[in-house]
């Protein structure tokens, strides 16, 4: 079964837009899972330091969306669907609902680091399928994992220690 709408890019065969388009739907499906958890910490991350880690949220939410929308426009111009529906995001992911609800900052960075590991693991390995299939999107989507590991990196500055060793 074709992911595309029968047209793809010009120079583009169906086969690698197919498997791009799929690859680029996994990506979709983490970043707008991870868009709506980083607002849910936003909402919900109490004590010292809430402020600044509260601050520190809104701009990566912004950025998440940003990246959302132009993987989702890739797909569209491969000539796939874009599906950012509530129900087709929970149906294709193969995580659990983060599940901090109310919690202190160190709780719910602790718990991001293991976000952010598992959507930059996940966009690493996806440039290496995609350096196969299109430098277009396996450009793009190193773009984005640049910016990942910094929002990432800025989490671990909470939870380190002055000998580097990560809260857990």
């Amino acid at each position: 079964m074709s992911n595309t709408n029968g047209f793809t890019a010009p120079g583009m065969n169906e086969e690698s837009a197919t498997r791009t388009v799929k690859v680029l739907t996994q990506r979709l499906t983490a970043l707008l899972d991870l868009q709506l958890t980083l607002k849910h910490i936003h909402w919900n991350v109490v004590g010292p330091n809430f402020i600044g880690v509260h601050e520190m949220l809104d701009p990566q939410v912004d950025a998440v969306r940003e990246m959302t929308d132009t993987i989702a426009e890739r797909i569209a111009t491969l000539g796939g669907v874009p599906k950012g529906t509530p129900k087709a995001i929970v149906d294709s992911r193969s995580w659990d609902d983060y599940d901090i609800g109310r919690a202190l900052v160190n709780d719910h960075l602790v718990a991001l680091d293991k976000v952010y590991t598992g959507v930059n693991g996940d966009h690493r390995d996806a440039i290496e399928v995609l350096g196969e299939l299109d430098p277009v999107s396996e450009d793009m989507v190193t773009g984005q994992l640049a910016a990942l590991e910094q929002f990432q990196w800025f989490v671990r500055a909470h939870i380190e220690s002055a000998s580097g060793e990560l809260k857990n």
